[in-house]
């Protein structure tokens, strides 16, 4: 009974957002108390894997940010292949609504975000903080409404997250490139023409595919590229369909996600979410950093998301999901706003200060819980207009009801 309990806890949809949740707060709760300078020696202790002299040797907060993360790059973009080959993205119609919505919930977010930062050459380079939503936090929260949210709008908010996702990847990749060395970057060739052609054959043995793509991670991680983009290119590499008949693509899905949901993203969590309390007060969050990323997750996505949908449905170009209300909609828009795993990630990615991280760290934490609650009872207060419907034609018939 207690196994199946337990079994029953992992599979409800709001569970990884519950474990990033704990984690978090696990991780104030360490930084803040006796326990602070074993978690600090913890993640700065050095890991080493070399071979003739010859390897990789970091901290071990690098290790989880570069290595594991690299890991949840990798889900995403299996996550993103079969949605562009097979899922919600297929229909370019399909897309127009929550595509929309998404440009607009990541621009508007990086504009406030700069406004706020402007002629600060020491913290512009945050811009892109508040313009990430962290799926697995936005869908917990959502599932807390229970049936209140129709299916549609779930939809609607996956799509969303998964092309915010997609733009949070490109913007890696384009922004946060530190120096390039193209002799690595040239070397990567060689395992990714390797899985272009394991690709080709579509073959149903991964471990040759993944073997390649640790190839090239360590490979792009030297070149200066962001290394987690390397992930991304080997999940786009898996094929959907082997010669078999069988799915590999879908086996390491379902393999991966429990692992990641419950340990890699929750232990990024503890390892990054660690505000330094000490000596802090209310003012503090009127600093530029958290200021600017807080207002940009709580006002910028709220506004960025529905003012575009809204935009789009009136032009015409759209229809509103059926069942959804504009309510709704906004109560997705503020869900949006909770950007904590990506937002701390990019937030590592924009500064090397410690003083600057834990602004980061504050101004994450504090617009991801604020569009959380106020998501959660926009939510909850909207209701189903299914059921509304059929409580207002009860009243109009109470015959037919009886």
């Amino acid at each position: 009974m207690v196994l199946r309990a337990i079994e029953k806890l992992f599979k409800h949809e709001a569970a990884g957002g519950v474990a990033l949740m704990v984690s978090a707060a696990l991780a104030l709760i360490v930084a803040n108390t006796g326990l602070s300078g074993g978690y600090n020696a913890f993640l700065d202790s050095v890991l080493t894997i070399k071979v003739n002299g010859n390897g990789l040797e970091k901290p071990l907060i690098l290790w989880i940010n570069d290595g594991l993360m690299a890991i949840f790059f990798f889900l995403i973009g299996l996550e993103l292949k079969y949605e562009m080959v097979e899922g919600r993205l297929r229909n370019p119609r399909d897309v127009i609504l929550p595509g929309a919505a998404a440009v607009g919930g990541m621009a508007l977010p990086a504009i406030v975000y700069a406004t706020i930062n402007w002629g600060n050459p020491e913290t512009i380079s945050g811009w892109a903080i508040p313009a990430a939503t962290d799926i697995a936090f936005a869908l917990g929260i959502l599932a807390l409404v229970g049936s209140r949210a129709p299916i549609a709008l779930k939809v609607f908010l996956l799509t969303l997250a998964i092309l915010d996702d997609l733009g949070a990847i490109l913007v890696i990749a384009l922004f946060y490139t530190a120096e390039l060395k193209v002799n690595y970057l040239l070397m990567a060739l060689a395992p990714l023409a390797a899985l272009i052609w394991l690709h080709g054959r579509r073959s149903h043995r991964v471990a040759p595919a993944l073997m390649l793509g640790v190839v090239m991670w360590v490979l792009v991680l030297k070149s200066g590229v962001h290394a987690t983009l390397a992930g991304v290119v080997t999940a786009f590499l898996i094929p959907i369909h082997d010669k078999k008949g069988g799915s590999p693509l879908h086996a390491l899905e379902h393999g991966l996600a429990p692992y990641v949901s419950f340990v890699i993203v929750p232990l990024f969590a503890f390892a990054n979410a660690g505000v330094v309390l000490d000596g802090m007060s209310p003012a503090d969050l009127l600093k530029p950093v958290p200021m600017g990323i807080a207002l940009g997750l709580i006002l910028g996505k709220q506004v960025g998301v529905f003012a575009t949908t809204w935009a789009i449905v009136k032009l015409g170009a759209a229809r509103l999901p059926e069942g959804v209300t504009w309510l709704q909609i906004y109560g997705v828009a503020c869900l949006a706003g909770i950007g904590f795993t990506m937002s701390l990630f990019i937030g590592g990615l924009s500064f090397g200060d410690p003083a600057l991280m834990n602004d980061v760290r504050v101004g994450v934490l504090t617009g991801s819980i604020v569009s959380a609650i106020v998501g959660y009872l926009v939510l909850s207060r909207a209701g189903s207009p299914v059921r509304k419907a059929t409580a207002e034609s009860a009243a109009d018939d109470p015959a037919g009801a009886a």
